[in-house]
């Protein structure tokens, strides 16, 4: 689990140091700093995967990823602490704004403890631009498994020519991508070799579905598409018969009901709410909790009515002033005589707990 994360100079956070729980979940007003908390575990993706610098070109170059700046904010530094059972190990690194307004490596450094051994530090080097976690052995390796095992969910794009609703890959079943491009596979992955987790999928998407008999997943040469059934009809409908909220719903459900050995160590979504039912949103958060039990999750969310299903003790306030981006964990304690009357998207609306327009 990452237990904790610090980070300087990234976007509007100028400093931010935040302990987290196996279940996290992020409010705030627009523009406090949600998503571009959300935007920092993206950029590990991308790091670990070896696009750096081809992440940094397509979001505006590192003047558009430092805090007001490299003038303001020369560098961008953060600390990941992970833990588990048998070790707790650290990643600490610090990019440097250099020219062609990029970002190189400053510092790159592990740090490693075993249960009963001492601590071993270990230096990767700097001034290169793409992280030197790529070796193929050694505790470098190990890290970036890890590190790409903390995955960041976006099914945003629910348009006409969103990947989700078109061919993908027969062959490319795992992991989920970011965007469900695959999830045509991955469903039919999941039906040819571990049917009951393919059931218990499909009976809840009926749930927030209904109308929905089965899927229709039949390989097309090395192609796959999400085609489907309607009850009550043998006509054979496709994607571009779903709604946008049925859509997302489907790939929400499809992403937490995996299963248990599948499941990213990390997984982080932006605003799952979108498009959906209430009662939708009860079911979908149902699964945020109990996959928490398997994986680590980290969501925003602007749905009070969202917030409702989870626990006061999960929620990570976002604010911003004058000095940018600040999250702060829920105080059980004043919040206590409010619960007791209001629920906690209640609490929430009457700006009693922050995260509202300032």
């Amino acid at each position: 689990m990452l237990n904790s994360l610090q980070l300087k100079g990234f976007r509007s956070i100028h400093s931010l140091g935040l302990e987290l729980r196996p279940l996290n979940i992020l409010i705030g007003a627009n523009g406090a700093g949600k998503s571009n908390l959300i935007a920092f575990f993206k950029l590990l993706n991308e790091m670990t995967a070896g696009r750096l610098q081809e992440h940094i070109a397509r979001t505006g170059r590192a003047r558009s990823l430092l805090y007001r700046g490299p003038q303001v904010t020369p560098q961008l530094e953060f600390r990941l602490a992970f833990s588990d059972d048998q070790a707790e190990s650290e990643y600490h690194a610090r990019l440097l704004h250099a020219s062609g307004d990029t970002l190189v490596f400053a510092q790159e450094t592990l740090a490693l403890q075993g249960a009963g051994r001492p601590r071993k530090d270990v230096e990767l080097g700097a001034g290169h631009l793409e992280s030197a976690l790529s070796a193929k052995q050694g505790p470098e390796k190990g890290f970036r498994s890890l590190l790409s095992q903390c995955r960041v969910y976006h099914f945003h794009d629910t348009s006409d020519t969103a990947a989700m609703r078109g061919f993908c890959y027969v062959h490319d079943r795992w992991p989920l991508m970011p965007q469900a491009q695959n999830l045509a596979a991955f469903l039919y992955g999941l039906r040819e070799s571990q049917f009951d987790y393919y059931a218990r999928i499909l009976t809840t998407i009926q749930l927030v579905a209904p109308f929905l008999e089965d899927f229709v997943l039949e390989p097309q040469a090395n192609d796959i598409i999400l085609n489907w059934r309607e009850r009550g009809s043998d006509l054979l409908m496709g994607p571009h018969q779903l709604s946008d909220g049925s859509l997302r719903a489907i790939a929400l459900i499809a992403l937490l009901l995996q299963p248990e050995d599948k499941l990213p160590k990390m997984i982080v979504v932006d605003e799952p709410e979108l498009g959906l039912h209430p009662y939708a949103l009860e079911v979908i958060a149902s699964l945020f909790d109990k996959a928490s039990v398997h994986t680590q999750i980290l969501l925003s969310t602007q749905s009070s009515n969202f917030l409702d299903h989870f626990e006061a003790e999960d929620v990570i306030v976002a604010e911003r002033n004058g000095d940018g981006s600040r999250f702060h964990r829920l105080d059980l304690e004043q919040l206590e005589a409010w619960l007791e009357g209001y629920s906690l998207g209640e609490v929430w609306q009457k700006n009693l707990i922050g995260g509202g327009p300032q």
